[in-house]
């Protein structure tokens, strides 16, 4: 990951906060939105990781501060997890998410949310999310799953199966119950590819 490329993630993940991309709203965000503060963290040292031995001390300074993040605010993102610019944690507390999972871009992470991995059943593997997905407070993707585009996840609901794009999805197990997507749901979008 070169420079570039991290200023955009970090500066994308602050778009889905505030509608901006600047300094002044960046510092608001970081001050006064815990889920910002540790994606940025997240962000910060994954980049350092990419840098090579120079950089040795100021990423284990970021480690550090992503772990202590981690416990105050009770999410566990790996900084080595695949995921996309756009990334927007909207409560924090009690958020898991395995680092093999793959995230795409404008992904919404709500508090009690769990992205976990099965070694058996019908779907063993990891969840691959794809773009502008929403996941409720209390949501659970567990398996070798993908989750369509535009998909939204309902508080409480817990897949087990694939899901296709732009569909709402409820209850346990869940189960589609419209094609409306996550529209409303996911706003103040990013082009994932940097354009």
């Amino acid at each position: 990951m070169n420079w570039k490329q991290y200023t955009f993630i970090v500066t994308s993940d602050l778009y889905r906060y505030c509608g901006q991309r600047n300094l002044g709203p960046f510092l608001k965000c970081y001050a006064t939105i815990p889920g910002f503060r540790y994606s940025f963290f997240m962000r910060t040292a994954r980049y350092l990781k990419s840098k090579g031995i120079w950089f040795l001390p100021i990423y284990a300074m970021a480690r550090l501060l992503l772990n202590h993040y981690q416990f105050k605010y009770g999410i566990s993102i790996p900084y080595n997890t695949d995921i996309g610019p756009g990334l927007y944690i909207g409560h924090f507390g009690g958020i898991i998410v395995n680092c093999e999972a793959k995230i795409g871009c404008n992904c919404n992470i709500n508090q009690e949310v769990t992205i976990g991995t099965t070694y058996g059943g019908k779907y063993p593997g990891t969840p691959v999310i794809m773009n502008n997905v929403y996941f409720g407070p209390g949501s659970k993707i567990i398996g070798g799953i993908t989750i369509g585009n535009h998909t939204a996840v309902g508080a409480n609901c817990v897949v087990t199966k694939p899901t296709p794009d732009y569909g709402v999805i409820v209850g346990i197990p869940g189960e589609i119950v419209s094609t409306k997507g996550s529209g409303e749901y996911v706003v103040n979008t990013v082009d994932g590819h940097g354009h």
